[in-house]
């Protein structure tokens, strides 16, 4: 290596830059150029490598931003839909429904903005911060593996909230269940009444909230997406006429679903499947009734009320229970 070279690398270092090489030929002294290295040259650098930094996070979190608008003004039949004031009707329900899609829809773009600009302010400052220690000539590889131990430490000792964190956040984003829908996720049954990053909230009948961590939930039944059935069991006594009585009800539920009653929320032809099984004293027809989400319950409470004043009109009993007794006189012989 030629002595002018030499006599560089040990006064800019391995990788000089521009003003201290001119400072050292300016001035051929090693204290001038490392003075010049330090106040000037790896100041500049450093400076640069910040607002590169800065500006490439900008860019993306602009992109991301955009991105998030298009999620959640993707549905232009969900955008801004108002709160109900009554929802004690179905109507009010209906807007309540449309009202909370739209909130959940929302809820997606803003969980998936957030976890992306962390992401990218994560990886931008990650990389920025290595750029800027290395030219300060620090030996990265010892910071590097210390990271690594402490985050596998952290890792194995957080595993549980990763856990449940990651699990929220595909629960968000698939929107497999969100506020307002009745849900079975095998520890709870329910309304969700909140869903966040680590838990779920609902409330199941007799007032309970459950606090359910994201993690421990493997499966979900979720009674209240796209439509709901209302399966209605009729119970007739064996003597009776089961073609008569099966159609009977086929043609109450039938009215139910053509007639304009504001809580019947019918969206297809009734089904009566037929006997379902034969108990103790009663022969159990069942009936499919197709209708709005989350409206099963009110839809089966209306058809079997129907059901019930059809089959009186119709002279069909609904039976109780019953039994034979048979007395035996000590002979054995039947009374």
């Amino acid at each position: 290596m030629p002595d002018e070279l030499l006599d560089l690398t040990t006064a800019c270092g391995t990788r000089p830059g521009l003003f201290c090489e001119w400072v050292y030929n300016q001035t051929d002294s090693d204290a001038a150029a490392r003075i010049a290295t330090w106040l000037v040259d790896r100041p500049l650098r450093i400076f640069l490598i910040i607002m590169v930094a800065w500006f490439i996070r900008k860019m993306l979190h602009r992109t991301i931003d955009r991105f998030e608008r298009r999620v959640a003004e993707r549905s232009p039949l969900l955008r801004d839909a108002p709160l109900p004031d009554d929802v004690s009707t179905v109507t009010g329900r209906r807007a309540l429904r449309e009202h909370t899609l739209a909130a959940r829809a929302k809820q997606r773009a803003v969980t998936i903005g957030a976890v992306l600009r962390s992401s990218v302010s994560l990886a931008v400052f990650l990389l920025g911060g290595l750029l800027v220690l290395s030219e300060l000539d620090l030996n990265l590889a010892p910071l590097i593996a210390s990271a690594g131990i402490a985050g596998l430490a952290i890792g194995f000792g957080a595993q549980s909230m990763v856990k449940d964190f990651l699990a929220g956040m595909f629960i968000i984003l698939e929107d497999q269940f969100g506020v307002g829908d009745i849900v079975d996720t095998g520890l709870a049954t329910g309304k969700i009444e909140e869903v966040s990053l680590r838990t779920t909230r609902l409330r199941d009948q007799s007032g309970t909230l459950w606090i359910v961590p994201n993690g421990e939930i493997s499966r979900v039944g979720n009674t209240s997406q796209l439509w709901s059935n209302a399966v209605i069991d009729v119970e007739v006594a064996y003597d009776t006429d089961l073609d008569y009585a099966i159609a009977t009800i086929k043609r109450t539920l039938d009215a139910i679903w053509q007639s304009d009653e504001p809580d019947a929320t019918v969206i297809a032809e009734p089904n009566v499947l037929g006997v379902e099984r034969m108990g103790d004293s009663s022969v159990v027809i069942r009936a499919v009734v197709k209708c709005e989400p989350a409206e099963q319950w009110v839809m089966g409470r209306i058809a079997r009320k129907k059901i019930k004043e059809a089959l009186d009109e119709a002279g069909i009993e609904i039976p109780f229970p019953q039994r034979t007794i048979w007395i035996r006189n000590e002979a054995g012989s039947a009374a």
